[in-house]
Formats: C-alpha cells, sequence, structure tokens
C-alpha cells in the first residue's frame, strides 16, 4: 500500500513538473507573441511580401513592438498585412510613419520594420493603415549580381590577355617595358628633358638680371619708360619721320608724272624722247643746219680774200694779234 501510494507522488510530481513547464512555455510563447499584451491594430499594404508570413515580427527603432496577425489578400494583386502593436508604443509611432518588409539578418526569418514619422503629426490609432514602402527585390538583386558576376569575370579575361600581351612585349606598352634599347632612350629623353629644365630655369633668372638692370634708373630703357622729355623727343622725330615720308612719297608721285610725262608724245620732251618721226625731223635739220654752217663758212672764208672786204679782215687779224701779245 505504501509502495502504490508513493508511486502515486512521484507520477503526481512530475505531472505537476509537465504542467508548470507547459504554462512557463506558452507564458514564454505568449510573451513573444505578444499575446498577453494590450495591443493595437493597424494594417499596411504591399505588392509583394516577400515570404512573409503570421508571427513574424514587427520592429520600430530596432525594438520589436509588435507581431504579423494576418495576411490577406487586397484588390486585385495586392496584399494586406494585420500587424498587433503594443499599446505603450502608440506614442511614438506617428500616422505618417512608413512600414517596409526587412529580414532578421542575412537569411533570417521577415519582419515588418516601422520607421519614420515627424512629430507634428497624431500618433497611430487602431485600425489606421501605415504607407507601405516595397523593399529591395532579393531576386533582382541577385540577377544584378549575377549579370556583374559576368561582366567581372570578361574583364578578367581581358585583363589577363592584356597582361601575357604585354609581358610577351607586343604592343607600345609590351615594347616599353621589355625593349631595354628603348628604355635607354626614354631615360636618355627623361635626361635630356630635365636638361632642358635647368637650361629654362638659367634662361629665366638671366632674362630676370637684364630685366632687372632694364628698370634701373638712368638705363635707355628706363628713360624711355619714365621721362617725358625722351618720349616728347621721339614723338617730334617720329612726327618729322612721317613728315619727311609724306614729302618723300610727294616727291615719288612727281617724279613718276615726270616720268609718265616723259613716255608720253604730248609734251616737248616726251616727244624728244619719244616721237621716232620728230627726231628723225630734228636729225635732219641738224644735219643741214651743219651743211649750212659748213657751206657759211666757205663762203665767209671765200669773202675774206674779195677785194671789197680785204681790208677789215685784214684789220681783224692784226687786232687779234695785239690782243694776243699782251
Amino acid at each position: 500500500m505504501r509502495d502504490d501510494n508513493k508511486k502515486t507522488v512521484i507520477v503526481g510530481i512530475f505531472v505537476l513538473i509537465g504542467i508548470i513547464i507547459l504554462v512557463a512555455g506558452i507564458l514564454t510563447l505568449g510573451s513573444q507573441q505578444k499575446t498577453f499584451v494590450r495591443s493595437l491594430r493597424v494594417f499596411a499594404v504591399f505588392d509583394d511580401v516577400a515570404g512573409l508570413q503570421a508571427g513574424n515580427n514587427v520592429w520600430f527603432s530596432g525594438v520589436k513592438v509588435g507581431t504579423v496577425k494576418k495576411i490577406n489578400f487586397y484588390g486585385d494583386s495586392q496584399v494586406e498585412i494585420e500587424m498587433n502593436i503594443e499599446s505603450s508604443t502608440k506614442d511614438y509611432i506617428r500616422k505618417n510613419s512608413k512600414a517596409t518588409i526587412s529580414s532578421d539578418g542575412l537569411i533570417g526569418n521577415k519582419i515588418i520594420v516601422i520607421y519614420g514619422g515627424t512629430n507634428d503629426a497624431p500618433s497611430v490609432e487602431p485600425g489606421d493603415r501605415l504607407e507601405a514602402v516595397m523593399p529591395l527585390d532579393t531576386d533582382k538583386m541577385m540577377e544584378t549580381l549575377q549579370v556583374n558576376n559576368q561582366n567581372l569575370v570578361a574583364i578578367t579575361e581581358d585583363l589577363k590577355v592584356l597582361i601575357h600581351k604585354i609581358t610577351e612585349g607586343e604592343g607600345i606598352v609590351g615594347t616599353v617595358m621589355t625593349d631595354t634599347a628603348l628604355a635607354g632612350n626614354f631615360k636618355n629623353i627623361l635626361v635630356n628633358l630635365e636638361r632642358t629644365a635647368i637650361n629654362s630655369t638659367r634662361l629665366s633668372n638671366d632674362l630676370n638680371k637684364v630685366t632687372a638692370k632694364l628698370n634701373q634708373p638712368g638705363t635707355l630703357l628706363d628713360d624711355l619708360l619714365t621721362d617725358t622729355t625722351v618720349f616728347s623727343n621721339l614723338k617730334t622725330a617720329a612726327e618729322s619721320l612721317g613728315k619727311t615720308t609724306d614729302d618723300a612719297q610727294a616727291a615719288a608721285e612727281n617724279v613718276k608724272q615726270i616720268s609718265d610725262n616723259l613716255l608720253s608724245t604730248d609734251n616737248t620732251a616726251g616727244m624728244l624722247l619719244n616721237d621716232e618721226e620728230f627726231a628723225a625731223y630734228l636729225k635732219s635739220t641738224l644735219e643741214n643746219l651743219d651743211t649750212g654752217t659748213a657751206s657759211f663758212n666757205e663762203t665767209m672764208e671765200a669773202l675774206r680774200y674779195h677785194w671789197l672786204f680785204r681790208r677789215s679782215f685784214r684789220k681783224r687779224d692784226q687786232a687779234a694779234e695785239a690782243a694776243a701779245q699782251d
């Protein structure tokens, strides 16, 4: 009889422990699912819930504030999310807050994240519908990553081919990197460039010295830049030179006009120089005059021995001899 009572007590203890464990589990699960907490019901409508399920958590500012109660179809192809949110958080969630779908960790369960809202907006009330923001589509992200991966593979292959060509000395870059003679020439070019830079610096310094000397008082450049008397003299000389140039141009015009007149037959000088008929006539006249002069001389010589003029010529000869003796 005592053994039966002992067994009964043991069974009762195990049953009591089981009941305690069951109640603790129920309380724990209820606490996690916010079952025994006063809550308010809000909604959000999404085009795609991306695997969200009833019972998933609702977060606000990194704090769990509720759970997903139901997921219902809404309209033609949308989905309405019904959420239970703790009443104690209603003063922090505003009517203009937004809801989006995220993940609890990298590969964790889907969750609803409530964010945003301004202080001037009223607090959320039971039955309010929050603005839904569609999350990034993981499938599209994976497709994009796949395309980027393919592009990266192609770039890697091209880079491999390019490096191989450079190593083999193909192309300009490969030749520069592998040809020792070309490398020596390039080195000489750099040396010449450095020498040119040094010479340029030296020339610049020499020019600075020359300009400094030219700017010293008493030099020609300083007088030209600062002495008003020198400037006035240069201005007068320039004006005189300009006048001389004008006079020379006028003289050249006159000479040209004279040369043009000499080339024309409308004037005496031009006729003498250019008219062949007049020249022949003038030549004939001169020849006749020469002939006439010779005849006149012969006539005068004949008259010298004529008895009527002989005495006059004799007196003239005696007077010429007397003048020559004096």
